[in-house]
């Protein structure tokens, strides 16, 4: 559980926009960028672990992969669940949805917020390009909304 005082966005804005221009899976640098773990948080360990903004190893972003779903051989390079292991898998093949962000317990809220607000069209748009028109045909309306929404200042 992030802190309840969270990093500033106009703080990590130049970071956080190359990072999330990375054609990786930008999740452990957005947890990097975050607050770290509040001092409420209710895992049970002896480690003190308030500010820590260590990857827990829960999975959450393995599982949410839209590349490891398509493509589950690639789950076949290691049996962790961590960022780091998802870089592993994914390389520079991510399809840069940023699901693996939004699912993330410790990458503060401001930071989801920002992707969704600033981000999420257009890389819906760079996702419908990388798969093609006989894949998810159903995918059309994202485009649209893409196209559209590309054209609105932000």
């Amino acid at each position: 559980m992030p802190n309840t005082r969270q990093t500033e966005i106009a703080d990590v804005l130049y970071a956080l926009e190359r990072i999330l221009d990375i054609s990786e899976p930008p999740v452990a640098r957005c947890r990097l960028l975050s607050s770290g773990f509040g001092p409420s948080h209710m895992l049970k360990t002896e480690a003190e672990l308030a500010g820590t903004r260590a990857c827990l190893g829960c999975g959450n972003c393995v599982d949410i992969c839209s590349l490891l779903a398509r493509e589950p051989a690639r789950l076949q390079k290691t049996a962790q669940r961590t960022s780091l292991a998802l870089e592993t898998m994914v390389g520079t093949d991510c399809d840069r949805c940023y699901a693996c962000v939004m699912a993330c317990p410790q990458v503060d809220t401001n930071i989801k917020h920002y992707i969704v607000r600033n981000r999420t069209v257009e890389q819906m748009k760079h996702l419908l390009e990388r798969l093609g028109p006989t894949d998810d045909y159903y995918l059309d309306a994202f485009l649209e909304e893409a196209e559209n929404g590309s054209r609105q200042p932000r």
